[in-house]
């Protein structure tokens, strides 16, 4: 087997895109992305799963259920209030709103809709609910440094699920 495959141990580094059900590109990454296989990354089990045995040069082509990535839409993460009570800053788009519950957690929620003196924020990560298909380019493989072991190798970070 080629020292290049991708096994546990190995650096990895990709690029890929993330298509949604409608065939619309909701992701493009250019710049690779690396971990180590079969270290504690916090890549989606399924796209580490697919990856291996891999080299650099190959495509790999996956679609991914819910459950799979990034979970089932859940409701009671979307909650409205009156514009108002929202900061200026929150007044948009797309902000981020970092919110603590009562035992500390924080979450992140994101401005989704604005309109009739109400703006909604959700919870749930944008592709959530969705199944989607990943293309990923792997680039390259190689031994992971001690450092990059020890780091759990993320440079920066790869689709995740949350």
């Amino acid at each position: 087997m080629s020292s290049e495959v991708i096994v546990a141990g190995k650096f990895v580094q990709f690029t890929y895109e993330i298509v949604d059900q409608a065939g619309q590109m909701v992701e493009k990454i250019d710049t690779p992305v690396g971990y180590v296989h079969g270290g504690n990354s916090e890549l989606i089990p399924r796209l580490e799963q697919e990856l291996a045995g891999h080299k650099p040069g190959d495509q790999v082509v996956m679609r991914m259920s819910p459950d799979e990535g990034f979970g089932p839409r859940r409701e009671e993460l979307t909650f409205t209030d009156d514009l108002d009570n929202v900061p200026p800053e929150f007044r948009h788009i797309g902000a981020e709103i970092q919110m603590h519950n009562d035992k500390g957690e924080v979450k992140t929620f994101r401005v989704s809709h604005i309109g009739d003196g109400k703006l909604t924020a959700d919870g749930n990560h944008p592709l959530a609910g969705q199944t989607m298909t990943f293309r990923i380019n792997v680039v390259s493989v190689r031994e992971a440094s001690e450092a990059e072991k020890a780091a759990e190798g993320a440079e920066e970070p790869p689709p995740t699920a949350h």
